[in-house]
């Protein structure tokens, strides 16, 4: 706790361009945040790594990514945004956490068995212990809540898991994080297969709506989108597209599916679809408009990258000297 507040940690990986997906389901639920807690968002660019990166572009993508979260309504005064390999804390409180985490446990993680699977010419050391790199981004400022999809539950469990056996040995030096249970996103799924969600690493590109897409793209992304012979717009899981569809449209205006399933009744899928794609584009268009303008003013981005990295160093210091002091390092000479 920060203050009268609560922490809260996340973040988001530069890889990839952000989806649809991506912005109602957590991006646009995180500006709300924070009048209630402290909250600390990393571009988490160690943790993309794991996977062979070309540099020059992870770096622009980091620093794409930095813009989106200034542009989607997170006010840098007010919450800490900063680049992850910018604070060394991660890393050092991750090497000790390591030697506190078991093998097995690592071995039970069924995201790295999946990336194992995709990636296997490059099963590496930082894919198998990415777990604990993610569990000190999270204790490194003592977060009390966690937004988390069903996806990285476990990683939360095993970041439990690990602070409270170091709190066995060493006393209350960590704070046991929540999983945030809040206001839930929309949960968007693919265009083309609406079983799955929407994703940044799809290889179809006409599975996603990406949140740089122009207008005509998405329009043209949203009338490819798979339905069914039914034809008839109700929200139901028999309709997993149709139901999609009207999840994107009532997260973009606010309307209900019930209403929207009103609005809609009579209509054929096309007139469902461009109604989704006009939708899409007047909630995306203020967000792009936003992105170049923060572009063009690499000062004040400069400056905001700077203030923050030095925010969220100084603030992880104080856990990571009390972790260090506790396993028994020599005390740092003061600067």
């Amino acid at each position: 706790m920060i203050g009268d507040k609560k922490v809260l940690f996340s973040g988001m990986q530069a890889t990839g361009n952000l989806t649809l997906g991506n912005y109602l389901g957590a991006l646009k639920n995180w500006v709300s945040l924070s009048d209630e807690y402290e909250c600390f968002y990393s571009v988490v660019d160690m943790h993309s790594i794991t996977v062979r990166q070309d540099p020059a572009t992870l770096r622009a993508r980091a620093r794409a990514l930095l813009t989106l979260y200034i542009a989607a309504g997170l006010d840098p005064e007010k919450n800490c945004i900063y680049y992850q390999s910018h604070v060394s804390g991660h890393a050092e409180l991750a090497w000790i956490l390591n030697c506190f985490t078991y093998m097995g446990e690592l071995n039970r993680m069924t995201q790295f068995k999946d990336k194992s699977a995709k990636h296997a010419d490059n099963i590496n050391a930082g894919l198998f212990t990415y777990p604990v790199l993610m569990a000190a981004d999270i204790l490194l400022y003592q977060a009390d809540v966690v937004p988390v999809g069903i996806d990285q539950m476990q990683h939360l469990e095993l970041t439990r898991d690990i602070a409270q056996r170091f709190n066995a040995i060493y006393g209350d030096v960590f704070t046991i994080p929540e999983a945030y249970i809040g206001k839930v996103g929309a949960k968007i799924m693919s265009l083309q297969d609406p079983s799955k969600k929407m994703s940044k690493s799809d290889e179809n590109p006409n599975a996603s709506i990406y949140l740089m897409d122009d207008a005509d793209t998405i329009r043209r992304k949203c009338k490819r989108a798979v339905t069914d012979s039914e034809g008839v717009i109700l929200y139901r899981e028999e309709q997993p597209g149709i139901k999609n569809l009207l999840d994107i449209y009532c997260a973009c205006t606010g309307k209900t599916p019930e209403e929207a399933v009103k609005e809609f009744d009579g209509c054929g899928y096309g007139q469902l679809k461009e109604a989704v794609g006009e939708a899409v584009v007047s909630v995306l268009s203020p967000l792009q408009e936003r992105v170049k303008e923060l572009s063009k003013d690499k000062a004040y981005l400069d400056g905001v990258i700077r203030s923050n990295a030095e925010k969220a160093q100084y603030i992880s210091n104080k856990t990571l000297r009390k972790v260090q002091k506790k396993v028994g390092f020599p005390e740092r000479p003061r600067q």
